[in-house]
């Protein structure tokens, strides 16, 4: 069997349950927008030609989205004749060419999940062939057998091909070392056939639920515009727009084509460890199935230089993408995730690069903004305007080389690729790169950086050193939080990754708060804040002496683009160059590690072939149930292989019968929030309530339980638990399980990044956490849901988490420790809260137990 958002085959519906209420329980999720109606429904002729939008209707309640009227992908035959009513899709329900479930189970186990050697996948063989069952003839015969049968897996196979790349005037270039050597030298670039993967891509099962066939608008409670996947921003409604005015394209569905390249290194040995993989998506697919990867970013091919176009201009057309031409300007019908044909037209979209990758895909030179003509002397403080095509024609026709270089950045004499497709413009196009304008620019390399600059200047080299060393110690004591990271060692670390990078900026402004000036700290808060008074403030980085001459940084630059670009496009998280990065691994690194090392290329080219081949396998399959069926017969017991684990937290979730419940409330986007304590008890601990409290050190915890009934049996009562006399309330004697870990599943309007704004945190509680001291995290409790952000919560210390019935009612509890903020207003320098422990009358830390 297999779960519905994962590939783990399982070998019994015990296994199957076991993983689901394990692993795959889904938290609740806000209520998706409701279509809007318009006054008049769309024929299924698409004789219409008004690409205009309705106006939002103020009396309809509750989000809502409009679909484009045009361009609405309307389902299909194979022939392409649009359809009244349902049409069921023949299914191919066999096996081959496996020869049983079992059989594809052992091929993606060797291949893909395991990634055995061609000696370890031939020793298995022969030890299977030893059993009796198997009378020496066991489902491989070897390694090659292996290989051979994944290879005439006949769906979705597309070769690679390759084309060789040479310097447009090298035939005519003198020889010697006048030239350059690489003007004189062939590449060879391996690639595959673009459009045949974004077609497997639309027609993938998987992402039934997760793709829009039309350009969309969607709009809030109070009809604010939304903009959250890449089909409701406002570029692909407006390329619906320009392409409804062809009466051919009336009626499909608009497929934007995004693009992704990124040099990456897999060795530091000698030989060729540098590949330039080029990626594609599209636009169709929601941004959280993008980030998941699975198959919707899919590798194209190898570039062997970081621009393939730049030295291949003689050609009107970038080599790789051309087989997209003619579906550009008319639409051809592909097969999609519901089984369903649509009518597609293609549009090249988003390019997701860092910022030398976009200098070259943009022609320009380093230091210039690739989307605008701002001065590189003063890219936030010089007029500017939108980079075209057009715009650069115009300018190569009017300025000689060196002036356009000095006026504009631009390199004389080459266009972008995107100027030989129709309605494309890469100036346009550039993505957003949060990773590394953001997190690994603006902030790693420029903001540290200079604060770092700022000590030495102030304080000369020994002083700057006492005061890193101070702020690591701050950093390193950052107590236990879900989804805080801490750092034990401070900031200091050779290499920074970028979760290095995202997980420091959490705690970064309050180690420095004390060491730098007020006016750093607000300057630093407001683009943690990502407000526009960041660009403003920065001035301070000036006036203390670490830019004196002004700051132009293109990454920093970038900044102002983008609440433009988040209209245009939707959430930058859905495009960002974390997710080329992500991709590396399952696409280049593995195979090469799964190479010889010798000439590596073509045998990583034929391991992702064969990735993707199962894959789209197993998601075939599984689309059509035949995945949901048992491995092993009926009345085998499997083996359990987490029956003796370890791991105390490897059991991660409880299977409450609330979680049905969970629901968005009617014309409100927050969910409720569902805490879920782990799969199984702790067996450490004794069971009953006076003898937990001797063992964690708080004698009071059945009082605390008892006080907890109170209030829960007598909701409303005048008189509080904590206050009530204890004889007065409840007596509990019962049984107390202890867990180490609780999973809270809810919708974090301040985070939107999850399906529909949900965030899933583990809480972790421990007496000693991985051999080492214990663990207590820390935790938001909402006490007033009407009052905006901190205001409205309480801070408290999860001591422990345990659960108890009582009459017949069972209580999954955490015994907390309380925090008060000290005052009522956050520090005005940085904005955040400062909160201290809570004391009660005897000056003891304030506990009690919530639920």
């Amino acid at each position: 069997m297999a779960g519905a958002e994962c590939r783990r085959g399982f070998k019994s519906m015990s296994g199957y349950r076991q993983h689901h209420n394990t692993v795959r329980i889904q938290p609740p999720q806000p209520a998706r927008p409701c279509q809007r109606a318009f006054a008049e429904d769309h024929s299924s002729t698409h004789g219409g030609s008004d690409t205009g939008q309705d106006a939002p209707d103020d009396t309809l309640k509750g989000s809502y989205y409009i679909p484009h009227p045009i361009l609405d992908g309307s389902p299909c035959d194979a022939a392409g004749n649009f359809l009244n009513g349902d049409h069921p899709q023949a299914t191919n329900d066999t096996w081959e060419p496996f020869t049983s479930h079992g059989h594809f189970e052992l091929a993606d186990f060797i291949f893909r999940q395991n990634q055995m050697s061609g000696k370890q996948v031939d020793e298995l063989m022969q030890v299977l062939g030893s059993f009796e069952e198997f009378k020496g003839r066991p489902s491989f015969s070897s390694d090659r057998h292996v290989h051979h049968t994944i290879d005439t897996i006949s769906s979705s196979a597309i070769p690679w091909q390759s084309l060789i790349l040479r310097h447009a005037a090298s035939e005519n270039l003198p020889p010697g070392p006048s030239v350059t050597p690489w003007k004189h030298t062939e590449y060879e670039v391996w690639y595959r056939d673009p459009r045949e993967l974004v077609r497997n891509q639309l027609a993938n099962p998987e992402f039934t639920d997760n793709i829009d066939y039309s350009a969309r608008q969607v709009f809030g409670e109070q009809g604010q515009h939304v903009w959250s996947d890449f089909m409701t921003g406002n570029w692909a409604w407006n390329q619906s727009n320009t392409l409804a005015k062809d009466p051919d394209c009336h009626g499909a569905m608009l497929v934007p084509i995004i693009l992704g390249s990124d040099k990456t290194t897999v060795s530091v040995a000698t030989g060729q460890n540098d590949f330039y993989p080029l990626y594609i998506s599209t636009g169709n697919l929601h941004n959280n199935v993008r980030r998941a990867h699975k198959e919707s970013v899919s590798l194209v091919g190898f570039l062997c230089i970081p621009q393939t176009e730049r030295d291949h201009d003689t050609t009107d057309e970038f080599p790789i993408l051309k087989t997209f031409r003619p579906a550009m300007e008319k639409p051809e019908v592909v097969k999609c995730t519901d089984g369903y044909y649509r009518w597609a037209v293609y549009g090249l979209g988003p390019y997701i690069a860092n910022y030398p990758e976009q200098c070259l895909l943009a022609c320009i030179a380093q230091n210039w903004c690739a989307r605008c003509t701002a001065d590189r002397a003063h890219l936030d403080d010089s007029p500017s305007g939108r980079r075209s095509h057009q715009h650069t024609k115009i300018l190569m026709r009017s300025y000689s080389d060196t002036q356009l270089k000095q006026g504009w950045g631009i390199i004389s004499g080459i266009l972008p690729f995107t100027a030989y497709f129709p309605c494309a413009d890469i100036h346009e196009l550039l993505a957003p790169d949060i990773l590394h304008q953001i997190i690994k620019g603006t902030f790693k390399d420029h903001i540290v950086a200079w604060v770092g600059e700022y000590f030495l200047i102030t304080y000369g080299e020994k002083k700057a050193e006492q005061i890193w060393a101070d702020i690591d110690r701050c950093i390193a004591a950052v107590p236990s939080f879900p989804g805080l990271r801490r750092f034990p060692q401070g900031r200091r670390f050779k290499q920074w990754t970028g979760d290095d990078s995202k997980a420091l900026m959490k705690v970064f402004l309050p180690a420095i708060a004390g060491h730098v000036p007020e006016k750093m700290l607000q300057v630093i808060c407001y683009f943690l804040d990502f407000c526009y008074g960041f660009h403003d403030e920065r001035t301070v980085f000036m006036d203390v002496g670490v830019h004196p001459n002004g700051i132009s940084l293109p990454r920093q630059h970038s900044l102002c683009h983008y609440g433009y670009l988040t209209q245009q496009f939707g959430t930058p998280n859905g495009l960002c160059s974390s997710l080329t990065e992500s991709k590396h691994r399952k696409a280049v690194k593995e195979p090469w590690r799964h190479s010889s090392g010798w000439l590596p290329l073509s045998q990583m080219l034929v391991t992702n072939q064969r990735l993707d081949k199962l894959a789209l396998f197993r998601a075939g399959k599984f689309a059509i149930g035949l995945l949901d069926h048992p491995l092993l017969p009926p009345g085998v017991e499997p083996i359990d292989p987490d029956a003796n684990h370890s791991d105390p937290d490897f059991f991660l979730y409880r299977d409450d019968q609330d979680m049905e419940d969970a629901v968005a409330d009617e014309g409100d986007d927050e969910a409720e929030v569902i805490v879920q304590l782990a799969k199984r008890r702790m067996s450490s601990y004794p069971r009953r309530a006076w003898a937990i409290g001797e063992m964690i050190g708080t004698p009071s915890f059945r009082n605390l339980i008892r006080q907890f009934l109170h209030d829960q049996r007598n909701p409303g009562h005048a008189i509080p638990g904590c206050d009530m006399n204890i004889s007065q309330c409840p007596d509990f004697n019962g049984k107390v399980d202890i867990f180490h870990s609780a999973v809270a599943s809810f919708y974090a309007a301040s985070d939107i990044c999850g399906v529909n704004g949900m965030i899933r945190y583990t809480i972790r509680v421990a007496h000693s956490w991985c051999g080492g001291p214990a663990r207590h995290n820390c935790v938001f409790i909402e006490h007033d849901p009407t009052l905006p952000g901190f205001r409205g919560l309480y801070v408290a210390q999860v001591i422990l988490l345990f659960s108890f019935t009582f009459r017949g009612v069972e209580y999954p509890c955490a015994l907390v420790r309380w925090f008060s903020t000290i005052g009522d207003q956050p520090c005005p320098n940085t904005g955040m809260w400062m909160v201290e422990p809570e004391l009660d009358d005897r000056r003891e830390c304030l506990l009690s137990v919530v639920h």
